[in-house]
């Protein structure tokens, strides 16, 4: 019944997208938004019974710290523990929608972009970086030739190489007298 409800309740909702039955996604916040988040619900088999799976783990979370995002985390558990037993999908969203500046008050407004919450022991990232050169792109003979044939001898385009044939526009759009 809650997935008829949630169905329902956000028809329409560009921010709501159901991955699977049981699995759901909601974002938080505008795109360009340095302070928008994307929470996951998902309903083990025992729902309501149980707790929820709550994860921020979406790609769209790479610019919040880590630290935000288990802040976040520990605030929805508290929702979830005292609304235990009953369906809190809808509650959980609407929560984070309601109080999304007290979560992300301590949120920088940019942050470079992480690779993951992935530890790892030692540092093998460096040196393979290191031994990586930038290639050039290299040119096929044709492919030269081709940009050579239209461009003058300074490698400059030619004059009105990108202009608007007056007569052919004016056909298209229609005049002024036409209205």
């Amino acid at each position: 019944m809650e997935l008829e409800a949630l169905r329902s309740i956000y028809e329409g909702d560009e921010r709501f997208r159901e991955l699977s039955p049981v699995s759901f996604q909601y974002r938080i916040g505008e795109n360009g938004d340095p302070k928008a988040f994307l929470i996951e619900i998902s309903w083990p088999e025992t729902y309501p019974q149980t707790a929820p799976v709550i994860s921020m783990d979406a790609f769209f979370n790479n610019t919040i710290s880590s630290s935000i995002k288990q802040s976040i985390l520990d605030k929805l558990m508290t929702e979830v523990e005292v609304n235990l037993g009953t369906a809190m999908t809808y509650t959980l969203f609407e929560y984070a929608k309601d109080n999304k500046e007290l979560l992300m008050e301590n949120q920088p407004a940019y942050v470079a972009p992480s690779g993951g919450n992935n530890i790892s022991v030692g540092t093998p990232d460096v040196v393979s970086s290191s031994k990586k050169k930038d290639k050039k792109e290299q040119l096929s003979k044709t492919q030269k030739r081709k940009l050579a044939d239209k461009t003058d001898h300074r490698g400059e385009l030619p004059r009105g190489w990108n202009w608007v044939d007056v007569i052919k526009h004016l056909s298209k759009t229609g005049s002024k007298d036409d209205e």
